[in-house]
């Protein structure tokens, strides 16, 4: 995820899906993009870049002026295709494997204080979509450690590109690709604005962090159409297939793998709607008018309908009604694309049905609280379009209730669109949790 402006240190913030990277090997799975190429005339040129060696670089390749002189190809090139001015220049900087490590390891670290990875942990045990005995930090950090091909900060406006063998070749330069696209959405729009790391605001933060990869993606996709070989393009092909970040990425729970694949090929997908039909003007506009849900990103039209989340908001008070000890430690949106995760994880449903399922979503709200002696709950409240869209929900995931992690209810509420799943550490706080909330079961 791009790496947005720091919040205040009081207030918590949402664990970090993704930084603004570009999955390895994911550049082959674009090169037979069958989008038509923009049309355009090329803007000027940015100032030369100069590679700067980082602590743990990879080998310069041969000849700086030489590397000098690619970056800069590449961007003239990129400029044209994405019909952006740059306005100030960017170094990248080669670094390999063991520094990108660092790089990302230093930036989760510093953005995501314990109190939140732990609660982001609880919740995603909660419904069973990490195991009981994992770590939710170990797991994101060998994930991103896997998976980063280049990195962009917009705080720091440093460029990474990773290089494991000392050269500048296909994956490397359509890498800088897509991290200098980064550039220059973050000179033209502010990525900061976007306010991806808004508290409660986790879904929306994906939907927009799936714009801005969207669209790097498909810039990438077309400079690679326009300036790779068949050859070098089978060594893409090759490079994805036999790396060691592939296995790894593999061996993911669904929702870490599948929240690092989303931004970037249903991002691309959502990006590739808006600019065939209104070419790179209708991108630049979404900018301005961000996507606020991934509902809208899984379906282009209810964007372009203008077809908000609804408001699904739980008790202000729910502390109080849990009694003495028990707090609200955590609140936040799953949002369509998490739903349907969770619900294609049901051995009674097939990709295609859970998808249908979680299609009607209309808004939810997720909250953990936590009590004395260790006791916990998580309470999800979802609004469906219609009646049922509701139904349809209830049916797809009351298989998964057994498998979650702690006792668990599915439960009406007010019933016709609404739907509630209850979560407690035990059932003596799965009865207190649905007690507070006013829910029967």
């Amino acid at each position: 995820m791009s790496r947005p402006r720091p919040e205040r240190a009081a207030r918590p913030r949402r664990l970090r899906r993704l930084s603004p990277l570009l999955v390895a090997g994911l550049t082959a799975l674009l090169a037979g993009c069958g989008s038509t190429t923009p049309t355009g005339s090329p803007s000027p040129s940015a100032t030369a870049l100069r590679p700067t060696p980082a602590p743990s670089a990879a080998p310069t390749p041969a000849g700086s002026q030489d590397a000098v002189s690619i970056y800069r190809t590449i961007e003239d090139q990129v400029i044209a295709i994405r019909q952006l001015k740059p306005k100030n220049p960017v170094e990248p900087t080669l670094i390999d494997r063991a520094g990108i490590q660092k790089v990302t390891t230093d930036d989760f670290t510093k953005s995501n204080p314990p109190d939140v990875v732990a609660a982001n942990e609880r919740i995603l045990k909660a419904f069973g979509l990490l195991p009981a005995d994992s770590s939710l930090k170990d797991l994101y950090l060998k994930l991103l450690g896997a998976a980063v091909a280049g990195l962009y900060s917009p705080d720091t406006k440093k460029l990474y590109v990773v290089s494991t063998t000392g050269r500048i070749g296909p994956v490397e330069r359509a890498t800088f690709s897509h991290e200098f696209t980064h550039a220059l959405q973050d000179q033209n729009f502010d990525i900061g604005s976007l306010q991806l790391d808004e508290v409660g605001q986790g879904d929306r933060s994906f939907s927009r962090l799936s714009l801005i990869e969207g669209d790097a993606t498909l810039a990438m996709s077309f400079w690679m159409i326009q300036n790779l070989s068949a050859a070098e393009l089978q060594e893409l092909v090759a490079a994805s297939s036999s790396d060691e970040s592939s296995t790894i990425v593999a061996t993911m729970p669904p929702i870490l793998r599948e929240s690092l694949l989303f931004p970037y090929t249903t991002g691309l997908a959502f990006v590739q709607s808006l600019q065939n039909s209104g070419g790179w003007a209708a991108v630049d506009a979404a900018f301005k008018n961000p996507p606020s849900s991934t509902e809208q990103i899984l379906h282009p039209e209810k964007y372009t309908a203008g077809e908000g989340p609804v408001a699904a908001d739980l008790p202000t008070d729910l502390a109080t009604r849990l009694g003495a000890g028990w707090k609200v430690a955590y609140q936040d949106a799953f949002g369509e694309f998490q739903l349907a995760v969770w619900l294609r994880g049901s051995p009674a449903a097939s990709p295609a049905s859970a998808n249908a399922a979680a299609a009607g979503w209309g808004g939810d709200r997720v909250a953990l609280v936590e009590g004395p002696n260790g006791a916990w709950g998580v309470a999800l409240r979802t609004i469906w379009d219609t009646d049922a869209d509701a139904a349809a929900f209830e049916a797809a995931a009351t298989p998964l209730i057994s498998t979650m992690g702690g006792p668990g209810a599915l439960l009406p509420g007010a019933g016709g669109r609404e739907r509630w799943v209850v979560i407690g550490s035990d059932a003596a706080s799965l009865q207190l949790l649905g007690s507070a909330l006013g829910l029967a079961g």
